[in-house]
């Protein structure tokens, strides 16, 4: 099992940065990809990044050049680094958590509870 636990969301204007944090525990062997996700009012959970062990990232189209994802594998960390916030990026925020850095796109094994991110315009 993983247990995941995310920081760092809030409220902000839009333009603005927030950084989302995320700190597994537990079974490490399963931590090979680390990833986020996020879920808006009334819509479906998408895929925003994902990291693997060697630092390879992948990230959504709607990101692209103002999300950076991160991890500190020492610490069992993965983090969410936000830039240029628009309201459309409203949306509570998962991290998650698989074996496999395809799979973690679509089906990851393991969620966190989510942090609320609000961007004002």
């Amino acid at each position: 099992q993983v247990q995941l636990v995310e920081s760092g969301g809030g409220l902000v204007q839009a333009g603005g940065s927030l950084r989302l944090s995320c700190a597994a525990s537990g079974r490490t062997a399963s931590m090979y990809a680390m990833g986020w996700f996020r879920q808006a009012p009334g819509k479906e959970r998408e895929f925003v990044a994902a990291i693997n062990l060697s630092g390879s990232t992948v990230y959504a189209d709607s990101v692209k050049g103002r999300f950076t994802i991160s991890r500190d594998k020492g610490k069992n960390m993965v983090y969410l680094q936000m830039s240029s916030l628009k309201p459309e990026d409203t949306a509570v925020y998962f991290c998650a958590v698989d074996e496999n850095y395809v799979q973690i796109r679509d089906r990851p094994k393991y969620w966190g509870q989510g942090t609320q991110v609000t961007a004002s315009s």
